[in-house]
């Protein structure tokens, strides 16, 4: 974690500065967090995992410390930790099929290895396209291995922050995903923030907001962060007859006064397409799967670089393809994502590829250490 990033970073239980009070933890005064490979654990209402992180980082045992905060996940997991024994074994994997396997993270694993090519993942890159950060601070909420924080830091963005409640999430983007110079925080959204607002700051919430009780608690805080020089992005908030906490998007719209609306399909077209999406009333979404909303007051126009891989980028066979047959990674993941990912990935992978292979994936950027 880079000095400047700590120094601005505030307890989520009083709001006082935090501070390095040893080279592995921060302390507000009243409470120490961990920080372990430079990402600060900083989750409110988690004591006795801080505790016994912190317990075992100051006898100099980092390895039993990660293997307390990998295990730590989030309320909607529904699997037990793998055995502390493995989670220890997982901190030498040397690419990332093999740290998501060792971390026990099943369907969420396949999410990450593949969320560069799925509907929902081109879906976020049109809606970004759309509403560049335009060299604006980023801070990306729940976000989960990096995948975006990636592909800004590829096109030029320098300040950038990705905040998510799972540790174990952010230390895959750290070790595989993103660059040095992208700080990470592990932080409860349902808690003060512990980065404090900045105007002007482009604030992204991707795939989360139909996971929370509160959502519109997080847009206002969002928001809030943005100020008018900002922006506030958010896509895939789920509608009624999908999972987690769905609303119709008149009622997602209402959230974020103000906001372009785009239907989840849209999005990924545009992304398929190479275009810039086309907005729509949330009156006129009633059909789609999933709406994004985008408040940018100071915006200075979409950039339709941000759909591609960033020049120089090594491009190699999407990995759904095995033996040049296309298959899903899980059920889960086919039931959700196969039928629109079957409208651009064909059954069999085309040889020699053809000319549009970048635009529908069959050849992708992925991390280095996939």
């Amino acid at each position: 974690m880079r000095v400047s990033t700590a120094s601005a970073l505030v307890s989520p239980e009083n709001g006082a500065d935090l501070h390095a009070d040893s080279p592995h933890s921060l302390a507000d005064g009243a409470t120490r967090w961990p920080v372990l490979e430079g990402i600060p654990y900083l989750r409110a209402g988690r004591d006795e995992v801080r505790e016994a992180a912190l317990a075992a980082l100051d006898d100099g045992r980092p390895d039993d410390a990660a293997a307390v905060l990998l295990a730590d996940n989030d309320d909607w997991w529904d699997q037990p930790p793998p055995p502390a024994e493995q989670l220890r074994a997982t901190l030498r994997s040397t690419t990332l099929r093999e740290a998501v396997a060792g971390l026990g993270l099943g369907r969420v694993g396949d999410y990450f290895l593949h969320r560069d090519h799925d509907p929902s993942g081109l879906a976020v890159l049109a809606l970004t396209a759309a509403h560049p950060p335009a060299g604006r601070p980023v801070l990306d909420l729940a976000c989960g291995a990096g995948h975006l924080l990636r592909r800004l830091a590829q096109h030029g963005e320098r300040e950038l922050v990705g905040v998510d409640v799972v540790f174990a999430k952010l230390w895959l983007a750290r070790r595989f995903v993103v660059p040095a110079h992208v700080d990470l925080v592990c932080a409860d959204l349902a808690h003060p923030w512990p980065v404090p607002a900045t105007e002007g700051t482009y604030v992204a919430a991707h795939d989360v907001l139909y996971f929370l009780d509160d959502p519109a608690a997080v847009l206002a805080t969002a928001a809030g962060h943005a100020g008018p020089g900002g922006a506030v992005v958010a896509a895939h908030c789920h509608t009624p007859g999908q999972p987690g906490h769905p609303r119709p998007p008149e009622s997602w719209a209402a959230l974020l006064p103000g906001a372009s609306c785009y239907g989840e399909e849209e999005l990924t077209a545009a992304t398929l397409e190479r275009r810039l999406p086309r907005s729509a009333p949330a009156e006129e979404l009633a059909d789609t799967e999933a709406v994004a909303l985008a408040r940018d007051l100071a915006g200075a126009g979409g950039d339709s670089a941000l759909l591609d891989p960033a020049p120089g980028a090594e491009l190699r066979p999407n990995p759904l393809y095995a033996d040049g047959v296309r298959r899903w990674p899980n059920p889960v993941w086919g039931g959700e994502y196969g039928p629109r990912a079957a409208t651009y990935l064909p059954e069999r992978r085309p040889d020699p590829p053809p000319d549009d292979a970048v635009a529908r994936r069959l050849l992708v950027d992925l991390p280095e250490r996939w």
